[in-house]
């Protein structure tokens, strides 16, 4: 059993901002989504906020809980619009729906404060590489040839799954489940919709890393690394035979059995096995 805390603006409790919890047997305190209530908020093992109605309200209470040295994790409770606005840039732990099941708020609870537990020292250590794309789990930031990739809170985490399992196919509904929630209702149309964003961030050149599977999903190809290619020897340019450069002290070259022009002048013929002279050979007839 956690301790949880809710901030909200809303006025019909922790029933109302998230039903499931009713159904869970965690200590939970809700208190006003304001400034002074944070001074002397009780302890809790997780902060839960509500930015179901105003989202611009709900960042700015993020920015004055981490400048107040937050250290438990924070959780936001949000519509389904919502989910393509938040950013890690928020300093949100985790997400959950408004709607979502007790079983699926039980298990997103246990997580974040299992990855609480774990450290900082942990966190900072989760990065991924692959290629020019590095993912810090820890930090929730993605970047691509050492620039940071602008990525909403379930894009990354999107991008992030895929990376951890390079190579392997995952169906949508696997997607969904493993993402979003094994009990969300937005549809195997929302995996689309972020596969297709993804592949627009990354650009023309990344974008064949989440490769589509015809009729089965989408997974993880990892770069190839380029074979280096073995440069050939370069032969040494020489002078051509017979000739030297001009003011070259080296005397010339001469190719085997050949002779200078007074030398080939000079010689005499020499009779070879059949009786003419070498290079004259002297057809011989029979009587």
């Amino acid at each position: 059993m956690a301790e949880l805390l809710i901030l909200t603006p809303a006025t019909g409790g922790s029933a109302e901002v998230l039903p499931a919890l009713g159904l869970l047997s965690h200590r939970v305190r809700v208190l006003p989504m304001e400034p002074s209530a944070l001074v002397d908020a009780p302890d809790a093992d997780v902060v839960l906020l509500d930015a179901r109605r105003d989202l611009v309200a709900a960042r700015t209470t993020c920015r004055l809980l981490h400048a107040t040295g937050l250290t438990v994790p924070l959780v936001l409770i949000l519509t389904e619009g919502g989910l393509t606005v938040v950013t890690h840039e928020w300093g949100a732990d985790d997400l959950l729906l408004e709607s979502a099941s007790p079983a699926e708020v039980e298990a997103r609870l246990r997580l974040v404060v299992e990855r609480s537990a774990r450290g900082p020292a942990e966190e900072s250590q989760q990065e991924i590489s692959a290629g020019e794309l590095a993912i810090d789990a820890g930090g929730y930031t993605a970047r691509l040839r050492g620039r940071p990739i602008d990525l909403t809170y379930k894009e990354f985490e999107l991008l992030k799954y895929l990376v951890q399992h390079p190579g392997r196919v995952f169906t949508r509904a696997q997607l969904l489940q493993e993402v979003w929630g094994y009990d969300y209702y937005g549809g195997t149309r929302t995996v689309d919709v972020h596969v297709r964003r993804l592949r627009a961030k990354l650009g023309p050149e990344h974008e064949q890393l989440i490769g589509t599977v015809r009729n089965v999903g989408y997974r993880f190809d990892p770069p190839k690394e380029r074979p280096v290619e073995d440069t050939p020897a370069v032969a040494p340019v020489g002078s051509p035979v017979g000739s030297s450069p001009t003011g070259s002290t080296t005397s010339d070259v001469v190719a085997p059995g050949a002779a200078n022009g007074a030398e080939a002048s000079d010689a005499k013929p020499t009779d070879d096995s059949s009786g003419g002279p070498t290079g004259k050979r002297v057809a011989q007839t029979g009587h």
